[in-house]
């Protein structure tokens, strides 16, 4: 039995203690990464040689794995898994006969913390915060007990292990990073399992439900396939695979069931990816097949199509089925509940805010306030009373420029043309199922067993029998134990549809819960119960309810469970302190006896409880509140406030006598300590003190100083903001219960009471904007061509592709060091896993040349051969039957490592010269005399931001088809670029690119991601299938994906500026940097674009700019969306804020005198023509209310002490063009056939930014014919060769003039027989005639940009064609106390020209700015400092804006009523796609405005030097107010953090 697992169950934050070598690395997917404990003690050992394996397992953990463990998610290397929201309702019981990759058995007993259900907290995962820490490692505190070395127990005598398989266990050297096979046999006795058998026999085993209206029965159901999988399986690819982790909302499907808790039928909207297919037995699921068709679409699906809220279209089946979900449940929703239906999706294209204006037409309009109690708000402005008892007033009114007061309900608009929605109509539930016999279930195979009791009695039998079951409700976690750290888990028990055990009962003193309510259920019994017992009495369920609301997604809660959250015992739940600080008790059932155990006493240690083994968390007590003197509160802070686990979150409770003395009081925290813990000097301090006297708030201020006396390098990092949320959350708490006793001459703090509330968002976009030039078809608004096959699941993406026969399935084995040579490659074990093919890795090459790759410079290789230079390095491919085996297969591989010295930060790199031979540098005037010139202010400073994870909803996909002849190929890949990645795969194939078609038919986003990085893939897969003569398919997984495909640039530039005292600039100096990471890619141009960009739009008469690339021992960054521009624009608007601040000149004012004017010359001296930044700025300022806004935002500052709004205003320029010259060219070849229809095909590929669409606008308007008869098939280099990347906002203006070109030659060879028909003569008559009279109908164009030619160094000729202009102003808040924020409003301007089509470039502007909002936010890459892995590896760690971060209200406009006289594009429009992503930086320049205010709210003036990007952890430390100063924690002597942000 393994004495040193110590995490088995919810996200394994803490993974596995790794014994000797001190190892862990909970990630069990792509070969080389470790899903399982590598060292176990062997039961035939002594007890002593067992003792001393434990005794190391505990010491290298120590001081290896809290360095190398990530917290919940995956451990080290941080798989992060789960998404937060995932966690959930695993496992009443636990793991005797639970095994890992290695075979090892995953013991339950062993910490009994498995026993309960299991891990419903979707919080679980997230890591990244499970700050989960090993005691003596995070902090100097004395209570905190160190976990049992070895935590067997009793029930371990009843299983014999087989002996561990791996010789790892006597490797002293060279780290040996891969799990052994995965070992079938259970690690039980056969008694054990001939129990379970007998208690089992008369169990059924055939699945019944329904899918999609039809009946399906199952008699041979494979027990480790998810919902996802056999639904994807069968056909319905409509539900897509996004991250595996719960944690994106792709994998969306409707399961409609009867509900025991309400005794209702309810529509669960659930993440199928995490859903075990048992748990639809008797329900019936409904996917996005299952509810309309392009013919006859549903209403749902129709309005988000139509209203423009579907671009790439991956995200949106989950979209639509969570709005389907939601409109089954509730016929009418209000505003409020709309936009909660979303809070489990994630979407990287839209910015949200089309798709909800389509859903909110489904509403009851408006409501009044959002922050109304009505909407779920915390209660509005007029609700809440004021100090002297009377309503505050409504923050509407005109003074804040909002609406009068008057809240009749108002719908949103009418559809004009949609199809009703009519709730009769839509599928029913089927009769059959109200009648469904829910009988008990057992199947599976001798490696893996389900059985579904559906009694209570039946479940006790099993535990009785056998205690370690892995019981599962939900699957929350388990699902991704098992998908990303290879659990094998022998016996599984489904709990969800035990009835008994979803019951409730109000009782005089307490609310009892049945242990598996879900949460979506409990969330409206705290509802009711808080109306049953009243509002004194029931603020345990108002606490209850507060903490459920942002508790991870919509579709974690319908399925996690009390209990599950209980049992995981993660540190960081929500729900739990909840549970500890109301004192509630759990019910225990075992088959022999019942028993009561108080929260108080439940969580042990790290993952452990008091459960028995043999016992199931049955139900959860919650006592009521006396009538008086009893007040409670919870608390949370994330990085998100929609669907996030907690950095730190609380329940704070006192019970006061009528003197207002403190008789009892439970203080109880999570994140701050390996268990949910009670801050013990704290509350011994309160009790006995009053209440009501200062002096109590001060010294339990100090007492929890010394409760939570965090270390610099605590695991989770954070330390400072965590002690600082500790103190933060009880100052607002003391308030908050002042202010409802109300003494006399008390000092209440008003302004702390209340948490940010978000209005209902809300937007306007100006659609008149092309009829000033729109003609039949072109300036028209036309919604995307695929938008409803997005929406109806008949969209086809790379994966979807059907199966080919002998196809075979492809698994990575990626390097899991940051730097090490490579001592070997044992793939011998892999090829014994059954269903293995092959291994494939370099010697598979036709030469050893061919294994160079990389544009422009070749200094990446497809498979390593010697020395790995990052973690996440391809080593190699396993090629097995499915890709499950695949993944078993990469596990087995077993790579030894010399570990080598890494380099992670540009600091570092920097400091140890560690470049890559390019530089490149701007000098325009004479820097130096400005420095020098006596009457100028020279400052200098560094600007810092951070990378950017692409999270494109698809990942890097790829099927590559071998031809029997002459060494075709056929390959099928999500990429940006075709041409390379045909270059390539003839390459790797020893074969002529004439022999290699490179397809594309569309992609689930790109953002440039996969326009290099999705070459590897290509290529490695291309290896494989001409080894082995199949096709091989592969599609990564989401922490592969991020692992393999590189990142945004992060950027240092170290300015110095000249400028005279009145603003005007004079002289810029700057040096640089980007971070490459391991390999070039296309890091050089990323930097060159940086210096053209590092003005700004500000004129700068003398710049001398020099940039370099760091080479780093991190993933390979590569393109993204913006290119280096927005790094470069970046660093100009940090150096205009601090000298601003330097010169005490308002900010716009700066801006403003510095602006270029018309035809000025930039610093690469190229005219700015057609020059409309001022124009917009004065719109901007106007339309905005600026200055209006300016002055009550100043007022509210002084007014409110922890509450500050901070203004901003920024403008951007944009240069369109490649800045290689030779990749502006486009090919385009258009046909017309018989019946008039015109099929095109170009160079450009279609990721969602809707370049099909307006190319198929171009070509009907060029023919003159209707756009329903043009087609674009898809990307093929044999229809279009030699094609550019779709990249750098440049595909409307290459192939739309492609287009036009080849389209103008067809109107010159049709011109005859128009003017012999008549004008009237359709399409189908014209090419009829010309067909017959021999006439060539199909058409080659070209077209090539004119005029540009920079040349670097001589700083002569054009860099760019043009520039794409905007402007944008946001509104902040935050929340000084907590970091927390949120966007007030956002106005949007840009300058597109003539615009294709308004409502796609809308789209794009709204996608760009949200995508810039989180750069510049929320969005932190980190890696884990010991392991030199990237930690943030999925939704759960790494976070982007979710549908309730995006601005309360978005206006978007063009610019319209000007002249565009110098741009010769096609229409004379503007490239899109980048250009507004800079704008989202204005959201952080008001975080910066209001830190300011803060700041000087406690004296603090000095300069504010805010990093990128501006989390709520930097947004509170930056405050500077007395309590964030006596949480500061200082590092000590050698200390480091935990996490390293690149």
């Amino acid at each position: 039995m393994s004495s040193n697992l110590m995490d088995t169950e919810a996200g394994g934050e803490s993974g596995q203690y790794e014994g000797d070598l001190g190892l862990q690395d909970a990630h069990s997917k792509s070969g080389g990464q470790l899903g399982s404990a590598e060292t176990t003690t062997n039961p035939s050992d002594t007890p002593e040689a067992q003792q001393a394996s434990a005794e190391r397992g505990a010491r290298n953990a120590e001081n290896i794995r809290y360095g190398q463990t990530l917290s919940e998610q995956g451990g080290v290397g941080g798989m992060t898994q789960g998404q937060q929201g995932t966690t959930e309702t695993e496992g009443f019981g636990g793991g005797v006969g639970d095994k890992t990759a290695d075979g090892q058995s995953v013991d339950a007993a062993q910490g009994r913390r498995e026993q309960g259900y299991g891990g419903t907290d979707g919080h679980d995962k997230d890591q990244n915060r499970e700050i989960a820490q090993h005691p003596k490692l995070t902090a100097r505190n004395s209570q905190w007990q160190e976990p049992p070395t070895d935590s067997t127990s009793a029930v371990d005598a009843q299983c014999t292990e087989r002996p561990a398989t791996s010789a790892r266990l006597q490797t002293k050297e060279p780290t040996i990073m891969a799990p052994g096979l995965v070992e079938p046999h259970p690690a039980v006795t056969p008694e054990t399992q001939r129990s379970l058998a007998s208690v089992t026999e008369t169990y059924d085993d055939t699945l019944r439900f329904y899918l999609n209206g039809t009946k399906v029965v199952l008699d041979t159901a494979d027990p480790e396939v998810t919902l996802l999988e056999y639904l994807r399986g069968v056909g319905l690819t409509g539900t897509k695979l996004g991250c595996a982790e719960g944690g994106c909302g792709a994998c969306t499907v409707v399961v409609s069931q009867y509900n025991p808790t309400t005794q209702k039928i309810y529509h669960a909207s659930v993440n199928a990816c995490l859903a075990p297919l048992v748990s639809v037995d008797g329900k019936h699921v409904i996917t996005v097949e299952g509810i309309s068709n392009v013919k006859n679409p549903h209403p749902a699906q129709e309005r988000i199509a139509k209203g423009n809220g579907s671009q790439c279209g991956f995200c949106t089946p989950g979209i639509v089925m969570s709005l389907y979900a939601l409109l089954r449940n509730n016929e009418d929703p209000s505003e409020h509940e709309v936009e909660e239906a979303f809070d489990g999706n994630l979407c990287r294209c839209t910015g949200y805010r089309p798709i909800l204006d389509a859903a909110q037409t489904f509403g009851k309009g408006a409501q009044g306030c959002g922050m109304a109690k009505a909407n779920g708000g915390g209660g509005c402005c007029m609700e809440n009373k004021g100090s002297d008892g009377g309503s505050k007033g409504c923050c509407k009114g005109a003074a804040n420029g909002g609406m009068n007061g008057d809240s009749q309900p108002i719908k949103r608009f009418t559809p004009p043309g949609f199809i009703e929605y009519n709730p009769d109509t839509q599928l029913i539930f089927p009769p059959a199922l109200k009648k469904h016999d829910f009988k008990p279930l057992a199947f599976g195979n001798k490696r893996k067993r389900w059985y579904r009791p559906t009694t209570l009695q039946q479940l006790l039998e099993i535990k009785s029998v056998y205690p370690s079951a892995k019981i599962i409700g939900g699957s929350t976690e388990t699902q991704i134990e098992v998908k990303f750290k290879a659990m094998q888990y022998t016996a599984s028990v489904f709990v969800g549809d035990i009835a008994e055990l979803r019951q409730y009962k109000f009782e005089d003193d307490h609310l009892e819960i049945g242990g598996n309510v879900t949460l979506t259920d409990l969330e409206a019994l705290s509802k009711e119960a808080v109306e049953h017992y009243g509002k004194e009495r029931g603020q345990p369920f108002e606490a209850i309810f507060k903490q459920i609301r942002y508790f991870a997604g919509r579709q974690i809660r319908n399925v996690g469970t009390p209990a599950g959250n209980l049992a995981t015992a993660s540190p960081i739940s929500d729900l739990n302190p909840v549970f500890v600080a109301t004192n509630a008790t759990l019910v225990a059932k075992s088959l022999d006896e019942t028993i009561e155990i108080r929260m108080s006493e439940f969580f042990k240690a790290y993952r452990v409880t008091a459960l028995p083994p043999d016992a199931i968390i049955a139900a959860i007590r919650i006592p009521v509140f006396q009538q008086k003197g009893e007040y409670m509160r919870a608390y949370k802070q994330a990085k998100r406030k929609d669907d996030d686990i907690a950095i730190v979150n609380a329940a704070l409770r006192v019970r006061l006598s009528p003197e207002n003395m403190v008789e009892d009081t439970s203080l109880v925290y999570g994140g701050m300590a390996p268990i949910t813990i009670g801050a013990k000097k704290a509350m011994q301090y309160l009790l006995g003190k009053k209440f009501t006297d200062p002096k109590t708030l001060e010294g339990v201020m100090n007492a929890l100083e010394q409760d939570f006396d965090l270390r610099f390098g605590v695991p989770g990092g954070m330390a400072t903001y965590r002690k600082s949320l500790a103190l933060g959350f009880f100052y607002r708490f003391y308030h908050e219960v002042l202010s409802e006793l109300n003494p006399p001459d008390a000092e209440i703090d008003q302004d702390v009471l209340l948490e940010i509330e978000r209005e209902i968002s809300k937007g306007y976009k100006d659609h008149t904007v092309g009829e000033a030039y729109e003609k039949k078809v072109i300036g028209k608004e036309h919604p995307h061509v695929a938008a409803l096959k997005q929406c109806t699941g008949e969209a086809q993406y790379t994966d979807d592709i059907p199966v080919q026969k002998n196809e075979l399935y492809g698994c990575m084995v990626l390097s899991t060091k940051a730097h090490a040579k490579i001592l070997s490659v044992d793939h011998a074990r892999a090829l014994d896993v059954p269903g293995v093919v092959d291994y494939v890795d370099h010697t598979d090459l036709p030469n050893p040349e061919a294994n160079w790759w990389g544009a422009p410079n070749c200094d990446e290789t497809f498979f390593a051969v010697d020395e790995v230079f990052t973690a996440g390095q391809p080593i190699g491919l396993v090629l097995g039957t499915s890709a499950k085996i695949a993944e078993a297969g990469a596990r087995a591989v077993k790579v030894d490592y010399e570990e080598l010295p890494a380099i992670f930060t540009i600091e570092e790199a920097i400091e140890h010269s560690s470049y890559f031979d390019h530089y490149r540098y701007i000098h325009n005037g004479d820097v130096e005399a400005a420095f020098n010139d006596p009457d100028n202010v020279v400052l200098s400073g560094v600007a810092r931001m951070g990378g950017q994870e692409h999270f494109y909803l698809e990942t890097n996909a790829c099927v590559v088809v071998p031809k029997p002849e002459d060494g075709e190929m056929e390959v099928w890949s999500g990429t940006q670029n075709p041409s390379e990645t045909q270059a390539y795969v003839a390459q790797v194939t020893g074969v002529q690119a004439n022999k290699i078609v490179s397809k594309v038919k569309r992609m689930g986003g790109g953002f440039g991601g996969k326009e290099t990085r999705s070459i590897q893939l290509a290529g490695i897969c291309a290896t494989a299938a001409n080894k082995v003569k199949k096709p091989v398919r592969c599609m990564l997984n989401r922490d592969e994906d991020i692992m393999t495909s590189g990142q945004r640039h992060p950027f240092l530039g170290r300015w110095k500026v000249a400028v005279t005292k009145e603003g005007k600039l004079q002289a810029l100096d700057a040096d640089v940097f980007n971070n490459g990471g391991w390999s070039q890619d296309l890091s050089a141009a990323v930097v060159d674009r940086a210096l053209s960009h590092i003005d700004g739009v500000y004129r700068i008469p003398a710049v001398h700019v020099r940039g370099r690339i760091c080479k780093t021992n991190t993933v390979s960054n590569t393109a993204f969306r913006g290119f280096g521009g927005p790094q470069g624009l970046f660093i100009a608007e940090t150096y205009m804020e601090e000298i601003a601040d330097h010169l005490q000149i308002p900010i716009e004012k700066l801006r403003q005198i510095n602006m270029y004017k018309p035809n000025e010359p930039t610093h690469f001296k190229q005219e700015l023509k057609d020059w409309y930044v001022p124009l917009m700025w004065k719109q901007v300022l106007e339309e905005s209310q600026y200055e209006q806004r300016r002055k009550d935002i100043e007022e509210f500052n002084q007014k409110s002490k922890w509450k500050k709004r901070g203004l901003s205003i920024v403008p951007t320029k944009f240069g369109i063009s490649f800045t290689a010259l030779f990749l502006n060219q486009a090919g385009a070849l258009v046909h017309i056939y018989h019946d008039g229809s015109v099929l095109v095909a170009h160079g450009g590929t279609e990721m969602g930014q809707g370049l099909h669409t307006k190319m198929t606008m171009i070509a009907a308007e060029a023919l003159g014919v209707p756009l329903d008869q043009v087609f674009i098939s898809e990307t093929a280099t044999n229809t279009v060769a030699n094609t550019s990347s779709t990249a750098a906002s440049a595909s409307s203006d290459l192939n739309g003039y492609a287009i036009w070109n080849a389209c103008s030659q067809l109107n010159e060879r049709l011109a005859p027989f128009r003017e012999k028909l008549g004008p009237s003569a359709t399409m189908k008559q014209l090419a009829h005639a010309a067909y017959f009279d021999r006439v060539n109908l199909s058409a080659n164009g070209f077209y090539r940009t004119p005029d540009i030619g920079y040349v670097w160094g001589p700083n002569t000729g054009q860099m760019f064609f043009y520039f794409t202009q905007g402007v944008a102003a946001a509104e902040v808040e935050i929340d000084t106390l907590t970091g927390d924020w949120t966007c007030r409003r956002a106005d949007v301007k840009m300058d597109v020209g003539r615009s294709i089509n308004p409502a796609i470039d809308y789209g794009q502007i709204e996608g760009a700015f949200v995508q810039g909002m989180g750069l510049f936010t929320m969005e932190e890459s980190l890696w884990h400092r010991a392991s030199g892995q990237i930690f943030t590896r999925g939704p759960g760690a790494y976070k982007i804006p979710g549908f309730r971060d995006v601005p309360q209200e978005l206006n978007v406009s063009l610019l319209k009523d000007v002249n565009w006289e110098n741009l010769r594009t096609i229409q004379r429009s503007r490239g899109v796609g980048e250009p507004p992503l800079f704008l989202g930086s204005c959201v952080f320049f008001a975080i910066r405005d209001a830190l300011k205010a803060a700041r000087r709210e406690w004296g603090v003036e000095d300069l504010l030097s805010l990093r990128s990007p501006a989390t709520v952890e930097r947004i509170r430390v930056s405050c500077a107010d007395p309590i964030v100063r006596r949480a500061y924690v200082e590092p000590e002597e050698g200390e480091k953090s935990f996490f390293i942000s690149i």
